[in-house]
C-alpha cells in the first residue's frame, strides 16, 4: 500500500488531501505545528490503511530536520508540500525576520522536504510530489506582497525537478489554485469579504483536480476554467497591464 506525507495537513487543501488519500487507501503521515488539529484530523480519516501524526513546526531548523529525516527513513510514495503563509502587511511595513519567516516556510521547506523525497524516489523508480504553490506566481499581482514572489519561487523549481526526474519515473508537480475557501486569509488575519463569491474555489476540488493533473504526467496543475484563463493572461499580456489593474488583496496600496 502507497504511503503519503502531508504537510499542513490540520486545515484547508492540505486536510483535503488527507481526505482524499485517506479515501484512497493510503498510508498516512500528516504534518503541522498543531498537535491537537492533526490528531483531529486523524481521527477522521477513515479508510487510510493508517495514520501517523508528526507535529513539526517547518519554519524551524529543528521542525524541518525532522520531516526531512523522517522522509529519508521510510519509503513515500507522495509528498504533499501543502504547509505555507502569506504576511498581512506590504514589504515596505514588514521586518526582514518576517520576510525570512515566510521565505523559510513557503521556499526553505519545499526545498528541504523535495530534496529528502526525491533520493528514494528516484533509487525506486517511482514517486511523486506535489507542491503547492498558488496561481498568483504567475505574476506580480498584488503590489507590496512577497507572497507571489515566493510561489513564483515554488512553481519554477517544481517545473524544474519535473522535467529532471521525469526519467527516473517520478513526478513532481506546482498546483497552483487561486482562491480557495480555507482558513488561510483569517490566520493571516486579511479581510478578504469583498471578494467575489464567484472566485472562490472548493478544496475538495482543488485537490481532485490536482491529483487529476498529476496522472495526466503534468507539471504544472491549474485548477478552475478562469483561473486557467486568469493565467494565460498573466503569462502573456504585457507587463504594463499589470502595473494598471494589478493591486492588494487587502485594497492597499504598496506603503
Amino acid at each position: 500500500m502507497p504511503t503519503a506525507l502531508v504537510t499542513g495537513a490540520s486545515s484547508g487543501i492540505g486536510a483535503a488531501f488527507v481526505r482524499r488519500l485517506a479515501a484512497d487507501g493510503y498510508r498516512l503521515v500528516l504534518v503541522a505545528r498543531d498537535a491537537d488539529r492533526l490528531a483531529e484530523v486523524a481521527a477522521r480519516s477513515a479508510g487510510a490503511a493508517s495514520t501517523e501524526v508528526l507535529s513539526a513546526d517547518l519554519a524551524t531548523e529543528a521542525g524541518l530536520t525532522a520531516v526531512a529525516q523522517r522522509l529519508r527513513d521510510d519509503e513515500v510514495d507522495l509528498l504533499v508540500n501543502n504547509a505555507g503563509a502569506t504576511l498581512n502587511r506590504s514589504f515596505l511595513r514588514s521586518t526582514a525576520d518576517d520576510e525570512e519567516w515566510l521565505l523559510q516556510l513557503n521556499i526553505h521547506a519545499v526545498m528541504r522536504l523535495t530534496h529528502a523525497a526525491l533520493p528514494g524516489m528516484t533509487s525506486r523508480g517511482t514517486g511523486a510530489v506535489i507542491n503547492v504553490s498558488s496561481a498568483s506566481s504567475f505574476a506580480p499581482v498584488m503590489p507590496g506582497s512577497t507572497y507571489p514572489a515566493s510561489k513564483a519561487w515554488v512553481t519554477h523549481f517544481s517545473e524544474s525537478i519535473g522535467r529532471a526526474v521525469g526519467r527516473f519515473g517520478v513526478r513532481v508537480m506546482a498546483l497552483c489554485p487561486g482562491y480557495t475557501r480555507t482558513e488561510f486569509h483569517t490566520r493571516a488575519g486579511i479581510d478578504m469579504s469583498k471578494t467575489p463569491s464567484w472566485m472562490w474555489l472548493k478544496a475538495d476540488d482543488v485537490v481532485a483536480h490536482g491529483l487529476r493533473d498529476l496522472d495526466r504526467g503534468r507539471l504544472v496543475s491549474v485548477p478552475d476554467w478562469k483561473y486557467k484563463v486568469a493565467v494565460f493572461g498573466m503569462r502573456h499580456a504585457p507587463r504594463g497591464v499589470f502595473a494598471r489593474v494589478a493591486k492588494d488583496t487587502r485594497g492597499r496600496d504598496a506603503r
